[in-house]
């Protein structure tokens, strides 16, 4: 459903103006209601005091049954409920309901704890205090009001007279009068204020829709019709202005944009006949640029597949470049199988340089998994390393944890980080120190610790120790063999994290997931 603006601002006021008139009869009503109960209980109040003091002298000459006489033809007037003597010990004396004469009210009730809460009985409190409300059998809402009867002087010299003088509260004439007539002004109260608000909502509406057609509806048609046809590109047209308020100043303001809009138009159809030029000049610089720019991304990526070849090619090497030369070492070697192996030493150190120079990131194979333990891999790549001249003065420790579960890694890749961390730890302690590999289950990771005492790597330089290229080496390292050991393990659904001090060394901690031993197994 759709509301026009002339039909949500008169909602909206009408809105506003039934609030606030719902507001004003909710406080208006507690307000008058209080009033009105004050009201009743002063007329109780004034009730008691007017029984009390026309029994008085009934009562000195202890003339009960002019006093009950009194009390009944008083309790038969209308709006009055009920009416009762009570004694200071509780006793009923009297009452316009013969069933409760001589019977003993619950001092705890309603009518009694304003007096009995404490210890000690309170001999006088206010009117308020006195009142209370309640529903009586028939279900109509009652005020009742205890008044208190007290031991005046004049009352010990009279006939009537049974209490000891120090005795100040004789008892209670507790009286209930009918709230039906509070209840009828509320009502008419109620009623008023309904009949007001829907006269004043319905006056309020009239003026509103009569205003708002006039003052804001028909300008803004005007503005409305106007933008459409600069929508549909008539820019000829013209909106009438007929005073010097906001709207028309508005349109005013829109003659003038029109107007403005004209001259632009013929601006830009001028433009345009330039910028097509330039548009077509610029679309064969950008083709020509994209040109070079698939061209370089070609060369990138064989870069990247040549560096990736030639970096798994480096821990071969390695290997026959350290078994060639302990062979060449060996005295019973002929001068002819000697010179072979230097041949070969050569040749593979050869291949070690150009492999070196290589300097692009590469990407690393998926993962060939199978059930490995991770203690053997250790041993066999400190097997291919330990007896380098760079290890020789090194202390290494082993510290492997006996009863770890095989986990389904990619043996060769992993022993390729295992290599990578290890020789970087060889590396930074140039050649003499300690170097302590661990092993240890800690929840679902298998983990595997690599520490040395080499130079340790500053601050700055840890966040970036796993990115391609990044080196500390100077000219001597690519750059990419944590950044290939981290994508492993990565690859892996592991996590290679490292700590370094300054002078202190590094320790590499490298976590492997055990579940997934247990998933493929499953």
């Amino acid at each position: 459903m759709h509301f026009r603006l002339i039909e949500k601002y008169t909602l909206a006021i009408g809105a506003v103006v039934l609030a606030a008139m719902g507001l004003f009869a909710l406080l208006n009503g507690r307000t008058l209601r209080a009033h009105l109960m004050e009201e009743a209980v002063r007329d109780g109040e004034f009730l008691s005091e007017t029984l009390i003091q026309a029994t008085h002298y009934q009562m000195l000459e202890d003339d009960r049954k002019r006093v009950y006489q009194m009390i009944s033809e008083v309790g038969s007037q209308e709006g009055v409920e009920h009416i009762r003597l009570i004694n200071k010990d509780g006793l009923i004396a009297y009452s316009t309901d013969p069933k409760e004469i001589g019977t003993v009210v619950d001092k705890r009730a309603a009518g009694c704890n304003v007096c009995h809460a404490a210890n000690t009985p309170l001999v006088e409190a206010s009117s308020m205090n006195r009142s209370r409300l309640f529903r009586d059998p028939k279900g109509s809402e009652v005020l009742g009001l205890a008044k208190g009867i007290y031991n005046e002087p004049g009352c010990i010299n009279a006939q009537c007279h049974m209490h000891a003088a120090g005795n100040k509260l004789l008892g209670v004439l507790d009286v209930n009068v009918s709230l039906d007539r509070v209840k009828r002004n509320m009502a008419e109260y109620r009623n008023s204020v309904a009949l007001l608000t829907f006269g004043l909502l319905l006056l309020v509406a009239l003026v509103l829709t009569f205003l708002t057609q006039t003052l804001i509806h028909a300008p803004l048609r005007r503005l409305l019709r106007h933008t459409e046809r600069v929508v549909e590109g008539d820019l000829e047209g013209r909106i009438e202005v007929l005073g010097s308020d906001e709207l028309n100043q508005l349109g005013r303001s829109f003659n003038r944009m029109t107007s403005h809009l004209q001259k632009t138009q013929g601006e830009l159809r001028e433009l345009m006949q330039g910028l097509e030029a330039k548009v077509e000049e610029r679309t064969r610089e950008i083709e020509e640029i994209q040109s070079r720019l698939s061209h370089s991304e070609r060369l990138a990526a064989l870069g990247q597949l040549v560096a990736g070849i030639a970096h798994e090619i480096n821990n071969p090497l390695t290997g026959i470049d350290m078994f060639a030369s302990l062979a060449s070492e060996q005295p019973a070697l002929t001068p002819e199988l000697r010179a072979d192996l230097q041949t070969i030493l050569a040749e593979t150190r050869r291949c070690g340089d150009i492999v070196r120079r290589l300097l692009e990131f590469s990407r690393e194979s998926p993962p060939h998994k199978a059930l490995s333990q991770v203690n053997r891999l250790l041993d066999q790549t400190l097997a291919l390393l330990e007896h380098q001249s760079l290890f020789q003065d090194v202390r290494i420790l082993r510290r492997y944890r006996e009863d770890l579960p095989e986990i389904l890694v990619d043996p060769d890749q992993i022993e390729q980080v295992l290599m990578n961390v290890v020789l970087n730890a060889g590396q930074a302690m140039a050649g003499q120190g300690e170097l302590e590999l661990a092993t240890d289950r800690r929840g679902r990771w298998l983990q595997i610790s690599i520490r040395d005492t080499g130079c340790g790597i500053p601050a700055e330089n840890l966040k970036k120790i796993f990115d391609p290229f990044f080196t500390t080496k100077d000219h001597s390292g690519t750059g990419l063999g944590l950044s290939v050991s981290y994508g492993i393990v990565q690859n892996h659904g592991g996590k290679i994290d490292v700590t370094s001090q300054v002078g202190s060394g590094s320790r590499f901690i490298i976590r492997l997931p055990i579940e997934t031993a247990a998933a493929e197994d499953g």
